[in-house]
């Protein structure tokens, strides 16, 4: 499932073509993906403007000019994808829709984005934007990784008494919002964190270390335009290539790459998930 970095990099793609633009034409073609999709969406959207374009944790939130919130989550499959150099010549040159392209938005200018989802896990909702704090799928999300509240005095304060593992405790979205495996793995790594150690028996100083690597890998991954794992494309259609920078993720059996170490990359299940970590320099 594409993880914050790849939420905020198909975020950062799609504000150029949505924001300060109206919603032309709205094609839903089909009831429900994950969910059934809200009612009379796309009476709901035509003629609405994006007045802004924003991301809180995997999801992208649409705030439009007749107050309400548009959110979409990609889900595992879901990609958005434009279309359109907003030339009416290439209007009439599109091809039909795919057969996965399940809602499609032609904007202001000539631009037209499809929701692709081929396993349909993805979701769209539309809510009056005061009810945000109250929607089920935003209102126990803790803070962002990458905003002014987290940092390591949040995680001490979170993770105080919990005997649940460090990874479990980052995965936790009640806890901080947004990280996933991929990025959750890399950050302990950096950190020299044992993906088991429990979480509140993580030294203060060691959190600041933690805190820093978790904004950085971010950062890092969103530079890099997310990860391309199985099915995840940028909304432009390219790929992202912060995989190939991956210090422990996937890398089963390799060599650590941080300096000094003579450990190799391990692979442990938690949860049903497969972790990797080098049991040699994380502790």
């Amino acid at each position: 499932m594409p993880e914050l970095p790849e939420v905020e990099t198909v975020r950062r793609g799609l504000a150029p073509v949505m924001e300060g633009k109206r919603f032309v034409a709205v094609d839903q073609r089909r009831p429900d993906l994950r969910w059934k999709l809200p009612e009379r969406m796309p009476e709901r959207l035509q003629g609405a403007v994006v007045e802004r374009l924003r991301r809180r944790s995997k999801y992208i939130l649409a705030d439009l000019s007749t107050g309400e919130v548009l959110l979409m989550h990609l889900g595992m499959s879901g990609r958005l994808l434009i279309d359109g150099a907003g030339t009416a010549a290439h209007v009439h040159e599109r091809a039909a829709p795919g057969k996965h392209d399940h809602v499609i938005f032609d904007m202001e200018g000539g631009v037209r984005i499809a929701f692709n989802d081929a396993r349909r896990f993805g979701a769209m909702d539309l809510f009056a934007a005061g009810d945000e704090a109250e929607h089920p799928l935003l209102r126990a999300l803790g803070p962002e990784p990458l905003g002014n509240a987290f940092n390591a005095a949040l995680l001490r304060a979170r993770f105080a008494g919990r005997k649940t593992s460090a990874k479990a405790a980052l995965l936790d979205q009640r806890i901080v919002a947004g990280l996933g495996n991929i990025y959750v793995c890399e950050a302990l790594w950096r950190a020299g964190i044992a993906p088991a150690r429990q979480a509140g028996r993580i030294s203060a100083a060691r959190l600041e270390i933690l805190a820093a690597a978790i904004r950085d890998v971010l950062t890092e991954a969103i530079a890099a335009g997310g990860s391309s794992l199985r099915d995840y494309r940028q909304a432009d259609g390219e790929l992202g290539y912060f995989q190939h920078g991956f210090a422990v993720y996937g890398r089963e059996g390799e060599p650590c790459r941080r300096d000094g170490c003579a450990g190799s990359i391990a692979r442990l299940a938690q949860s049903g998930r497969s972790t990797f970590h080098c049991p040699a320099c994380q502790r």
